[in-house]
């Protein structure tokens, strides 16, 4: 990506390496934070705000898709009896 900065391919790296470990676990401990903290080199603390906000727009997301599901009913749903 040779239109991106140094700077900018960091941050994507960064989240990238975040969001893997949000797929394996919403609620790292203090310790695993600390891992994530060295290896995508910000505090711990940033870490733990990640989270927070991660979550809630995960929570988010899975509130419209319940919602969609229910406007939307899959064709195995209409199929049923």
């Amino acid at each position: 990506l040779p239109s991106l900065s140094l700077l900018e391919y960091t941050f994507l790296e960064q989240l990238e390496e975040l969001e893997k470990v949000f797929q394996e676990d919403h609620y790292p401990d203090n310790e695993k934070r600390r891992e994530i903290a060295a290896v995508v080199g910000v505090t711990p603390q940033r870490i733990l705000v990640w989270f927070q906000n991660r979550r809630a727009k995960w929570r988010k997301l899975e509130k419209l898709r319940v919602k969609s599901n229910k406007k939307h009913p899959t064709s195995s749903a209409l199929l049923a009896p």
